[in-house]
């Protein structure tokens, strides 16, 4: 039998080659007047922001452009975004780039509307305030920020992700413009997309999974296994960009109605103390995650590689097909990592939520000899 779950859709979600032509009217459809565009300053170069600002004035908005983002904003990010916000008057947001800039967008929405500090709305259900109607549109096949309620934001303090998750908080449209995923450069692709894989494998199997979100997880999974290496070999391939894009939000999708698990743990400490970036310490640590929760979920994996006899292991060994194809690191030891640090990265990968819903249960130990694997 099913696990019971409470199923709530949180949007529209536009699907198009070229939807980003599409932003004005779909922004003005939310009642807006004044918007505030939040993006990332790299996305520049190729045109995307001033794309976006071009369709919404044309649908008669007012445009103010928001660009102080960066990979893993803070607090600081964010109130420099609320500051921006309030001096112009905004009546709603639009986000267009990575996961950064939407995670950024939402925690604007949270303190502009309702105040306080981001740690205020750590967990779930905490703004007790109407929130400005948004709008996502990423630019990148990973994070699948534009299908969740949660904002994540860096604890400046503690260096660690605060996931603030509000339904008012998600968007109300969602644009999946493939087109804007052509102009990434190779390791962003990289990056972002072994990203989504593991989102796609951790919901999968936690402990909070149920049939919408295994549903979702599996579909994801579909598009993106396929299409990974294409997308690296061939950028230009607009199907192969396509599936990656639904697979993210899929994948993203997944999240929102399951969670994660030892993966994510592992993987944000490594980001607190090194630097590394998301996906980089993402691909390191899931192969070697997905062996150690196969010893409780094979007769799961064996749904995503049917026909074979040693699941984990062959799910696994595709993972790191992936990582290798893209260039990507596998040892922990040849980014500077100490091997001295190891149980410290254990401990607070311990103290990550999403470490409770793996499902094979953790302990530091555990986790300990997951990091020495990935070493």
């Amino acid at each position: 039998m099913s696990p019971p779950f409470d199923y709530e859709p949180l949007g529209r979600v536009v699907f198009a080659p070229g939807a980003l032509n599409r932003l004005g009217e779909l922004t003005r459809s939310v009642g807006a007047t004044r918007v505030l565009l939040v993006t990332d300053p790299g996305l520049e170069t190729v045109g995307h922001p001033q794309r976006a600002a071009a369709s919404l004035a044309e649908a008669g908005l007012h445009v103010f452009t928001f660009d102080g983002v960066q990979e893993n904003p803070t607090e600081h990010h964010v109130a420099h975004g609320v500051a921006f916000a309030r001096q112009h008057g905004i009546d709603a947001i639009v986000a267009v780039g990575g996961g950064s800039a939407m995670d950024c967008a939402k925690g604007v929405n949270f303190i502009l509307t309702n105040g306080g500090r981001m740690a205020d709305y750590k967990g779930h259900g905490k703004a007790t305030k109407p929130m400005l109607p948004s709008v996502g549109v990423p630019t990148t096949s990973g994070t699948g920020s534009e299908a969740q309620s949660y904002a994540l934001i860096t604890d400046e303090s503690s260096h660690l992700k605060m996931a603030c998750g509000d339904k008012k908080a998600a968007f109300r449209v969602a644009i999946l413009d493939p087109e804007l995923t052509l102009t990434q450069p190779r390791m962003v692709t990289a990056v972002t997309g072994i990203d989504a894989v593991a989102h796609a494998l951790e919901a999968f199997v936690c402990t909070r999974r149920n049939a919408v979100s295994v549903a979702s997880a599996a579909a994801a999974w579909r598009h993106l296994a396929p299409n990974f290496e294409a997308v690296l070999h061939a950028p230009g391939d607009l199907a192969a960009r396509s599936a990656m894009q639904l697979g993210a939000y899929l994948a993203g999708s997944a999240i929102e109605h399951s969670m994660l698990g030892a993966c994510h743990s592992c993987a944000n400490p490594l980001t607190a103390h090194y630097g590394l970036t998301h996906g980089v310490a993402i691909g390191i640590m899931l192969p070697h995650v997905v062996r150690f929760n196969a010893v409780a979920v094979a007769n799961l994996y064996a749904e995503l590689v049917p026909g074979s006899d040693a699941p984990g292991e062959d799910l696994a060994r595709r993972v790191a097909a992936m990582v290798e194809a893209a260039g990507l690191p596998t040892r922990l030891r040849d980014l500077g990592v100490s091997e001295g640090i190891l149980p410290l990265l254990a401990e607070e990968a311990n103290q990550q939520w999403t470490a409770r819903f793996n499902p094979r249960p953790v302990t530091d130990a555990d986790l300990l000899s997951i990091y020495q694997a990935a070493y």
